[in-house]
């Protein structure tokens, strides 16, 4: 028999862990979109899941990850709703759940087109759109003959710095992550500076470009085709749309546009940072 609204409602919200990372994946899997079991267990290590257990079985009927940056800034995302539970609310009830946890902290995400009336009604704005490009990677254009380097791990404190300069806020919970999560880690340097730094970490079939951090579009390109010689696999990365020269240039070389999503934020403006120099976060996790 299915359960009836008002008993969804009285469902409890838990707090998710490891333990939970392949119910969060089949749910990933139900909703069409791919088990990302890898970016699943980052999220749910260096942020704090939130799930309503599935009243009639094993599994999770709805599931969301919060990654903190501190006081300034907390990103939402996976925000998913079991196929059989869809648009009986408990996608609300879990955003509203997830806002009441937060505070006073402002909170931002990547909507899909099927998410964002909602949180624009939860008080969410947009500040930009992002293109989720794909593909194998031609190297038809080339890139500007910028110094790039495998990253050593006497380079982490500048990355560091150089991520907390750019990002606005201390990741430093998420990038030092990153030697064990990427399979590639690059770094660009210039008269012994390290002008900018990216990683491809493995999902599914592709590898994954993110975050990606550079002076300019140039030093951006130039680690992208770094990153690009050192894998077989096509590659996958979310781009500021506002980086127009970027995005062209990625098409070029066979990375194409499959997807785009609407950056929002509440209770800010606008994201801190630099945008002109962040081209690509660490992990997208649209609603």
């Amino acid at each position: 028999m299915p359960i009836s609204p008002a008993s969804l409602a009285q469902l409890p919200i838990r707090r998710l862990g490891s333990e939970d990372l392949l119910a969060c994946a089949d749910l990933s899997e139900n909703r069409g979109w791919l088990r990302e079991e890898h970016k699943w267990g980052l999220l749910l290590t260096a942020g704090t899941g939130y799930g309503i257990d599935d009243p009639d079985g094993p599994g999770l009927a709805a599931c969301s990850v919060v990654t903190s940056y501190g006081p300034g800034l907390a990103a939402i995302g996976m925000v998913l709703v079991a196929e059989r539970y869809a648009r009986q609310g408990l996608g609300r009830r879990l955003m509203r759940h997830v806002l009441a946890e937060s505070g006073d902290t402002p909170l931002t995400l990547y909507a899909t087109s099927n998410g964002q009336p909602l949180y624009e009604q939860l008080g969410f704005t947009v500040t930009s759109r992002a293109e989720m490009v794909r593909g194998h990677f031609t190297f038809t254009a080339p890139a500007p003959d910028v110094p790039v380097r495998p990253a050593t791990a006497e380079d982490l404190p500048a990355v560091l710095r150089l991520d907390h300069e750019v990002f606005g806020l201390d990741r430093t919970h998420l990038i030092a992550r990153l030697p064990a999560f990427a399979d590639h880690l690059r770094v660009a340097e210039e008269g012994g500076e390290i002008t900018g730094f990216a990683a491809a970490w493995p999902n599914m079939d592709t590898h994954v470009i993110g975050p990606l951090i550079a002076r300019d579009p140039g030093t951006a390109k130039a680690l992208i085709a770094s990153l690009a010689a050192a894998t077989d696999r096509p590659l996958r990365t979310d781009i500021d749309v506002r980086h127009t020269s970027l995005l062209s240039w990625a098409k070029e070389n066979g990375i194409d546009t499959i997807a785009t999503t609407s950056v929002m934020i509440r209770s800010l403006p606008d994201l801190p940072g630099d945008w002109r120099r962040r081209f690509a976060p660490l992990t997208v996790a649209a609603g």
